[in-house]
This record gives C-alpha cells, sequence and structure tokens, in this order.
C-alpha cells in the first residue's frame, strides 16, 4: 500500500494554488471571464459591465486570457469593426469556480455588514 505524505501533498496543492492565483491574478480577470460564462460580449459592454476597470486593464487582460485560450476574440465585419469576446471550452471549466466565489463574497459581506 502507497503511503501519503501530507506534506508533500499540501505543497502539490499550494503549487497548482499559486499557478490559478498567477493566471487569473489583478482585480479584474475573474469578473470578465464570470461575465463571459454569461453571454459572449463586445469590448464596450466590458467595459459598461464590469464598473470601474479602465478601458487600458480590459484591454491588457482579455489579452491575457486569450492568450492563456480562456476566451476567444473575434472580429466582426461590421462599420464600424465590433470586436466580440467569448469564454472558451477550456475557459468555461473555471465557471464553477466564479460561481462559489461569488456565493463566497455574498456570504461574507452579509456576514461582515449583519455583526
Amino acid at each position: 500500500m502507497k503511503e501519503t505524505n501530507p506534506i508533500k501533498e499540501c505543497n502539490h496543492k499550494i503549487l497548482a494554488i499559486h499557478h490559478v492565483m498567477d493566471l487569473l491574478n489583478g482585480k479584474w480577470k475573474v469578473s470578465i471571464i464570470a461575465c463571459l460564462c454569461t453571454e459572449k460580449m463586445r469590448y464596450s459592454e466590458l467595459l459598461r459591465t464590469i464598473e470601474g476597470i479602465s478601458g487600458k486593464m480590459l484591454s491588457r487582460d482579455l489579452k491575457e486570457l486569450e492568450i492563456n485560450q480562456l476566451i476567444t476574440r473575434k472580429v466582426l465585419d461590421t462599420k464600424p469593426i465590433t470586436v466580440e469576446y467569448e469564454i472558451t471550452e477550456y475557459g468555461a471549466t473555471l465557471k464553477n469556480l466564479t460561481s462559489v466565489i461569488s456565493d463566497w463574497g455574498l456570504n461574507h459581506r452579509s456576514r461582515i455588514i449583519n455583526r
């Protein structure tokens, strides 16, 4: 029977968590993913929906999410040109994570406010 080493197992999980946190670093990426898990959106729609994000930050985070294959960027043949973003099948695997974070955040907020 194979013995498990709790310290090694914990270190393995911590390393995996660090990878995820590096990928989703910053204030806005999880919000962008959560929006795109609901529906595909144009750049301007994302900018309006995610209160407080600047255009520069949205552009940077969208590029990083695209590089990491979590979203796709599609340029539509319209005048003026429209750019639409959509969650990938791979990116959609984060939908449960965004729901858990959202639920926890709502519960935490309620707990702190209702002390």
